[in-house]
């Protein structure tokens, strides 16, 4: 059967659990790929559905998330903006050494969200795609749920766990691509299984270096990297730092490169 054309309406029946942007591309009917956004810590999904409409990816669908955590007020200049403010971790943990943020709070409240409720239930068991018809895309810590989120899927629960009413064929498959920039994969979202399989979603690694480069090749079977000329963490600026990124999401967006049904 035919995967179903999602409508604003399949969309805002999951508020207040989920605060999504849609970006439909023209016409909706022609949809055969879901690009799945997740801002930077202490941002929202406002910034990044522009970001989508901007790279106009054909026949795409691009649903930009809002963190399911209000950041704390004590962490922005401006404590009557935190209205606007979101993060993905189950905390905010602070090295009070260092004063750095951790990379890995725990992302349980935002994988239940973001993978049972759109993946799993509307996406998949209510509209019919497959997990190969959707890519990730995440930036700073929103960077780092894709790659755990990516993980996680490919390496499921056992089927003698999953619930009786659930549909085992949620739980299987691989992702078309996640990119990720400038976050680390976390290792909350690692499988602790010894024998866990490496993922076949392909992963696009931006301004990510060192370690963090090979955990995340411990994972996953396709790992490409990009490191721009410039040092720092940031959404791209220029044209020749967007072209691996557009480059990567057409290989992913080919007919030829589909891993099939």
């Amino acid at each position: 059967m035919a995967p179903k054309i999602p409508t604003d309406a399949d969309f805002t029946s999951l508020e207040p659990n989920l605060h999504l942007a849609i970006s439909f591309p023209s016409p909706p009917e022609s949809t055969t790929t879901f690009l799945i956004l997740f801002h930077g810590f202490g941002d929202n999904e406002s910034s990044f559905i522009n970001f989508a409409r901007a790279m106009n990816l054909p026949s795409v669908t691009a649903i930009a998330v809002r963190g399911p955590s209000v950041l704390p007020p004590s962490l922005l200049p401006d404590p009557s903006s935190s209205a606007n403010h979101f993060h993905w971790g189950d905390d905010v943990n602070i090295d009070p050494s260092t004063g750095d943020i951790d990379a890995d709070p725990g992302f349980e409240r935002a994988k239940t969200k973001v993978l049972d409720t759109l993946i799993r239930g509307l996406l998949i068991t209510k509209l019919g795609w497959e997990m190969d018809d959707i890519i990730l895309f995440g930036f700073g810590q929103g960077g780092s749920f894709a790659l755990g989120l990516a993980a996680a899927i490919a390496n499921p629960p056992r089927l003698q766990e999953i619930k009786e009413e659930e549909d085992p064929r949620t739980f299987k498959g691989w992702l078309k691509g996640v990119v990720s920039i400038g976050g680390p994969l976390p290792l909350s979202m690692v499988s602790t299984l010894s024998a866990r399989k490496k993922s076949n979603s392909r992963v696009l690694l931006v301004q990510v270096t060192g370690d963090d480069v090979e955990a995340t090749e411990r994972e996953f079977e396709s790992v490409k990297r990009v490191k721009w000329h410039r040092s720092g963490v940031d959404m791209p600026r220029k044209r020749e730092e967007m072209l691996p990124i557009m480059a990567f999401l057409a290989e992913a967006l080919s007919p030829q490169h589909s891993f099939g049904r």
